[in-house]
């Protein structure tokens, strides 16, 4: 079984077919609130919250999610789709007994969450996503829209090539990392004015050949702990489970079709001011699908936001749900 450092001691779950790895924590009868990480990272994230969250009383299930670190979710990637996913957390939900749970997701995770909302609204008593907005679906298929709007060599566009990037991300895991778990020090609209060559959306290429010796440590938010952490899980795992999440964009889109574009459950949208890939601005209109949102902005972040200021991230959450879902 997995461990993390800080974290609770982990369990396995039988769900949808799979054997997920979860971590627990919190009095049994507390409000449960389920917490989805994005990619690439790991149940681990979430390290900050869960302690946090269990000491104001709520039940805190946070799994290691379907083809990462301790939960194989097989080889076909169509077992990625959303369907799959939301299918997880909801067996989730009837292995340890309840009806309904507060979903929590950043990145991925926030897109899984919303979707759940959509999906199996009757198991959603409300909706924290972080940095990642509700996002109706899209007049056309999605990785048709990305090659359009960036060319072939948009990061998402490149994973649709099975195996190429799995390969590449393998041999610069530890690169990856310390390439990407860095603070961020501009916003969108700083990001757009740049020259279009330094807006270069081919995540791939400046992972393989940034200069390790112009990044400033100070930049990097995780210890040298917390590194080896992500680090030695991805060796373990692969990123193939994660990045089939991506492969599944144009199926999800296919699958969806009829499906309403309305979350009425309660929401609160946590977005944070430098967060180039998401920015506040993408949250902007989300209203008209989720009537019940509220908006709260942390200034001083990237796109980590659970990570990188934890103590405001805990705060706003825990005041929010205290209004609404009480232990």
């Amino acid at each position: 079984m997995i461990s993390y450092p800080g974290m609770p001691p982990a369990e396995t779950v039988a769900t949808n077919g799979i054997d997920m790895t979860v971590f627990t924590a919190g009095p049994a009868d507390g409000f449960p609130l389920v917490l989805c990480h994005g990619w690439p990272e790991l149940a681990f994230s979430w390290r900050y919250q869960i302690p946090a969250l269990a000491a104001a009383g709520y039940r805190v299930i946070v799994p290691s999610q379907r083809g990462y670190d301790g939960s194989p979710g097989g080889e076909a990637v169509e077992s990625y789709d959303i369907f799959h996913l939301t299918g997880d957390l909801e067996g989730l939900l009837d292995h340890y007994g309840h009806d309904k749970a507060v979903f929590v997701g950043h990145d991925w995770g926030g897109i899984v969450i919303w979707q759940m909302a959509l999906l199996r609204p009757e198991r959603v008593a409300g909706i924290i996503a972080l940095n990642t907005p509700f996002i109706p679906r899209l007049r056309d298929d999605p990785i048709k829209l990305f090659r359009k709007a960036f060319g072939d060599e948009m990061y998402i566009v490149q994973m649709q090539d099975y195996g190429v990037v799995d390969k590449m991300l393998a041999e610069n895991t530890e690169r990856l990392f310390r390439y990407f778990m860095r603070r961020s020090t501009v916003d969108r609209k700083t990001f757009d004015e740049r020259p279009a060559e330094k807006r270069n959306m081919n995540l791939f290429w400046a992972i393989q050949h940034h200069d390790e010796e112009a990044i400033d440590r100070g930049d990097i938010f995780l210890s040298d702990e917390e590194m080896r952490t992500y680090v030695e899980a991805f060796t373990r795992s692969g990123f193939t489970g994660g990045i089939n999440w991506y492969r599944n964009f144009t199926r999800n889109w296919e699958m969806t079709k009829d499906v309403p574009q309305r979350v009425d459950c309660e929401a609160l949208m946590i977005m944070a001011a430098r967060d180039v890939a998401l920015p506040p601005s993408a949250a902007e209109g989300m209203e008209k699908y989720v009537p019940n949102v509220t908006k709260y902005l942390v200034e001083d972040s990237g796109h980590w936001t659970q990570q990188e200021q934890p103590e405001e991230v805990n705060e706003v959450m825990i005041e929010w749900l205290s209004r609404r879902f009480w232990c």
